[in-house]
């Protein structure tokens, strides 16, 4: 059985970090095999999904690249191993996905589907204008991944 998960990450209080919710909310239907979750800032959350079980990921955040504000990007995630976390409540996603990979809950399918950002360091709510226009194009590589996957089973032992 396939299941994806897609999953926005981020604090929708702090500016453009509200980015993953914002696409979430953006996705509109999905295939009955695409679980989407919006995950707040990452922590436990997005944890239970993964221990749950599923045959891929996308996750959806505010990255910090260095590259020009609204530049979308998708992202192969390298996960280390897990290090002692000493409150899981705080886990960011890297802690998150080092957590589910050393559990062996981390799917072999993983896409990071990030957006950089303007400014997250504002109690603002709403993204900047730069980083909305984004939130299509994300909307879209998501569909894309999810259609690839979709067509692409998982084969087992993989």
């Amino acid at each position: 059985m396939t299941r994806i998960v897609v999953a926005g990450v981020g604090n929708v209080l702090r500016g453009d970090d509200g980015f993953g919710p914002a696409v979430i909310g953006r996705l509109g239907d999905m295939p009955p095999e695409v679980d989407v979750v919006e995950t707040g800032t990452g922590g436990v959350a997005l944890l239970q999904e993964l221990l749950a079980g599923c045959d891929g990921l996308v996750l959806v955040d505010a990255v910090d690249r260095g590259a020009t504000p609204g530049t979308v990007f998708e992202l192969e995630a390298e996960v280390a191993e897990a290090v002692h976390v000493p409150d899981v409540h705080l886990a960011n996603p890297d802690r998150v996905l080092s957590m589910a990979k050393t559990m062996g809950a981390l799917p072999e399918r993983l896409r990071i589907v990030g957006c950089q950002p303007l400014d997250v360091e504002p109690l603002d709510q709403g993204l900047s204008p730069v980083v909305e226009a984004a939130v299509a194009e994300a909307v879209a590589l998501i569909h894309r991944i999810v259609a690839v996957w979709l067509a692409e089973p998982v084969h087992a032992g993989v």
